[in-house]
């Protein structure tokens, strides 16, 4: 029963008393939960709901902590003040980063200009490890190269001079594979249209790369250029002009030449307004490059975007459709002795970030690197290039920790992440998943099936041949006894 309050009360006393009332009723648990009806409940259900709202006053305790000591009403009072974000964006914060101190500046120069004055040798002429990434070009035209095969599959000997030693054998090869088992409809009027594209992308991979990426790279070139009469003509125009570049569904690599490249690549990174596309800040494209943004062309040219050492190597990216420069990929640290090497984030525009064709420009690098043998492929990132950092996951890298003062980067500290792309998991899902995110379900299961077969078919062949020669042998044997 509530306690009557006297009128000659203060109001400080007519409070207390009104506080007392309410304290009687919960001085136990007991009492509180028969206060709000669940004096009936079993033990085990009182002592849940007691918990349960130990542990909600705990939550709300925590987080309006964390917001305080977090500074989030800090910024959101800051926000309703100014009616922008306080939070800096991703070029904002590398550009607050603080500077080494001068002596460390020095002594890095100093080390690198001293101990190793050849290692700081530079080209932006094409490197060895370019051209062997690249594919061969036959020093003749198409049309040329598809006369080294006549109607009975035989090879010609006419107009081999040119052409490098083991292609014409490959182009016969993949010829005759292709003439067996097409990987389409044929075009109205040109029968051998799809021979001809096969055997030529399977013989360019070259000898030294696996037979199953010839088979793989081969049918997609093949699928791309065998569409339309229209697409036949433009990807044999291209073959003429340009047989050493690799060709993807939806962008080529060409090697980064600095007169072909470098004033296309300048614009459309510039931030400037350029071919429909957005003017932007350039420091979302070169603000985690060691260099960059550039003033023009030429500054870019002696950048270490065209700069090469021997260890490594660079290519442009072109879309097939538009025949535009979109970007740059770039190859360093190759290690053969281990065989190790990395690639590093594709440099694109803004539009082209995060996109297939920054996808495909990787994967027909490390497609074609694991064909030739490399174990290992690292991909390193500024810890702080949010942006950049999606690109290793949609590629299937794994995540193999953080090195921290990795480098120095435009006089200031980086913290990078390492990823890491085995051999092993590429062959055993990692090309396939990235395979089928490129070019669907439907390729990839093609692709799979087909170089299924087609190792089938070569074993049996394989072990044909060595029955023939080991019947060659003994009939040689006997025929010398008698």
């Amino acid at each position: 029963m509530p306690t009557p309050l006297n009128n000659e009360m203060s109001d400080m006393d007519k409070l207390w008393s009104a506080f007392s009332t309410i304290t009687d009723h919960f001085s136990s648990v007991d009492s509180m939960l028969e206060a709000i009806g669940l004096a009936g409940l079993p033990t085990a259900h009182r002592y849940g709901i007691l918990f349960g709202i130990v542990t909600f006053v705990c939550t709300v305790t925590a987080v309006i902590t964390l917001l305080v000591l977090g500074g989030s009403f800090d910024r959101i009072k800051e926000q309703s003040r100014t009616g922008t974000s306080s939070v800096p964006s991703v070029v904002e914060a590398r550009n607050s980063r603080p500077l080494l101190l001068e002596r460390l500046i020095e002594a890095r120069e100093r080390m690198m200009r001293e101990n190793y004055p050849e290692e700081n040798k530079m080209t932006n002429g094409l490197t060895n490890l370019a051209k062997m990434l690249l594919n061969i070009a036959p020093g003749v035209k198409a049309k040329e190269v598809a006369e080294l095969v006549d109607e009975d599959g035989n090879k010609r000997e006419s107009g081999r001079s040119k052409i490098p030693e083991g292609y014409v054998e490959e182009y016969c090869i993949a010829y005759r594979a292709c003439m067996d088992k097409p990987g389409g409809p044929m075009l109205n009027g040109l029968p051998e249209a799809r021979f001809e594209a096969y055997a030529r992308a399977y013989a360019g991979c070259g000898l030294y790369t696996s037979t199953n990426y010839r088979r793989s790279y081969a049918r997609l070139y093949e699928t791309m250029a065998c569409q339309t009469h229209a697409m036949e003509k433009k990807f044999s125009n291209h073959f003429d002009t340009r047989p050493e570049d690799i060709v993807g569904r939806v962008v080529r690599l060409e090697p980064l030449e600095a007169d072909r490249h470098a004033q296309i690549l300048f614009d459309i990174t510039c931030g400037d307004i350029y071919q429909g596309n957005k003017a932007f800040n350039p420091d979302e494209v070169w603000g985690f490059q060691e260099a960059g943004p550039f003033k023009n062309a030429e500054e870019m040219k002696n950048s270490f975007v065209f700069q090469r050492g021997q260890n490594e190597a660079a290519f442009a990216i072109v879309e097939n459709l538009t025949d535009r420069v979109i970007g740059c990929v770039i190859l360093t640290n190759d290690n053969p002795a281990n065989l190790n090497i990395s690639i590093e984030a594709p440099i694109v525009k803004p539009s082209s970030q995060g996109t297939v064709e920054q996808l495909e420009a990787c994967f027909l690098l490390m497609d074609r690197l694991f064909a030739l043998g490399y174990r290992r492929i690292q991909l390193a990132l500024d810890s702080g290039d949010l942006h950049q950092k999606k690109l290793p996951g949609r590629l299937g890298f794994t995540q193999e920790g953080m090195i921290p003062k990795h480098m120095v980067v435009k006089d200031s500290n980086r913290d990078s992440l390492i990823y890491g792309m085995l051999n092993s998991d590429w062959d055993k899902g990692a090309r396939s998943f990235l395979y089928k995110k490129l070019h669907g379900a439907k390729l990839e299961s093609r692709d799979k099936n087909n170089n299924e077969k087609e190792s089938e078919l070569e074993a049996q062949k394989a072990i044909a041949k060595e029955r023939e020669e080991k019947e060659a042998k003994k009939q040689a044997e006997e025929k010398k006894n008698e």
